[in-house]
């Protein structure tokens, strides 16, 4: 009979992974631990904050922790990220459950980390090298905690360490900030697409769980099998997308993260220009399986906007326009600056 600690337990996803766990023959306890209250039934719930609270007595006797809490959401501009406080936050948890004794420990990482490079292969496994791009701190932050879980089972050859690296999450009805934010890039591709992964969070939970009962080490992808071409994407979505040249997208992005129009920074153009799909072999080896095809987490999380129900002739309008706009204001820009340098050059 194991007791369990899950972290970020007031999330979509650890509630769902608590839910699991408390229903198991083998699971004796589970802590669920958050900065918020975590009302699931049957749970012992402690609200604590995991970079400034003493973790002690909440991972007492654990003999399982799993790690799903993450400071990155929708809101990715604040002093939380700046600072890393996601590296900070696992490594305390690391710290805590080997003072409990941890046997088997389970982290939350991100596909992300692979990075989307042009040369990456389709799909990635787990021996890929991890190579987050530098202007997506989640990717970078993530990759961080890796290497600090790589050093803990290091020194715990006893205990194991498991890795999640999950595709894009959804849920019923919208994504979470990472599918949202690849989603909004998606509004200004520079003409190279890419093969993209959609996981159902109802998956990703049961992948948590399955890992744990399995005493899994080191790294495991977690997404549906294959992925969905640009083709197979664009049929899923009505709006209409303009080609921009790659300056015009990333100067457009910039500028939609700086009024707060879009939700994380310029980096993420990259993650949707490049391929870094992932293999599921490892995982599906414990016999897990998608209970959702990418196609149907898309669709899952896709949530229905206006323009929608605009005809598809008005929607194409309508986007050229915007197109035309943004191009229009980086032209104008450039040739104010252009006027300034040559004013100051005489």
């Amino acid at each position: 009979m194991a007791r369990v600690v899950v972290t970020g337990a007031a999330s979509s996803l650890g509630r769902k992974v608590v839910t699991l766990l408390t229903a198991r023959d083998d699971v004796d306890a589970v802590v669920a631990v958050d900065l918020r209250a975590a009302r699931v039934p049957g749970a012992e719930v402690r609200q604590l904050d995991l970079v400034t609270h003493d973790l002690g007595s909440a991972f007492a006797g654990a003999d399982g922790v799993i790690h799903l809490a993450s400071v990155f959401g929708p809101a990715l501009q604040g002093p939380e990220v700046q600072d890393g406080l996601e590296v900070t936050m696992a490594r305390r948890v690391l710290e805590a459950a080997a003072e409990a004794g941890a046997r088997r420990v389970v982290v939350l990482s991100s596909a992300t980390v692979y990075g989307p490079w042009a040369n990456n292969a389709v799909p990635l496994t787990e021996e890929a090298p991890l190579r987050p791009h530098p202007d997506l701190a989640f990717a970078v932050q993530k990759a961080e905690v890796e290497r600090l879980c790589a050093e803990w089972a290091a020194d715990h050859p006893d205990a194991t360490v498991a890795r999640l690296r999950p595709a894009p999450v959804v849920h019923d009805g919208d994504g979470s900030w990472l599918a949202e934010a690849l989603h909004a890039a998606a509004d200004l591709p520079t003409g190279d697409e890419t093969p993209a992964q959609y996981l159902h969070v109802d998956d990703l939970a049961l992948a948590v769980v399955a890992v744990w009962a399995a005493g899994v080490d080191g790294a495991i992808n977690v997404s549906p099998d294959g992925w969905l071409t640009p083709t197979e994407r664009q049929a899923l979505d009505p709006v209409p997308k303009v080609r921009l040249p790659e300056p015009a997208a990333v100067a457009v992005a910039s500028w939609r993260y700086r009024l707060r129009l879009a939700p994380t920074s310029p980096g993420i153009l990259a993650y949707a220009r490049h391929p870094w799909v992932v293999a599921n072999d490892r995982l599906t080896a414990l016999g897990w399986s998608a209970t959702h095809s990418n196609e149907e987490a898309y669709v899952a999380g896709h949530e229905a906007r206006a323009i929608e129900a605009i005809s598809p002739q008005r929607r194409q309008e309508l986007a050229l326009g915007v197109a035309g706009a943004a191009i229009a204001g980086l032209v104008a820009g450039g040739i104010a600056l252009a006027r300034a340098r040559s004013r100051r050059a005489r």
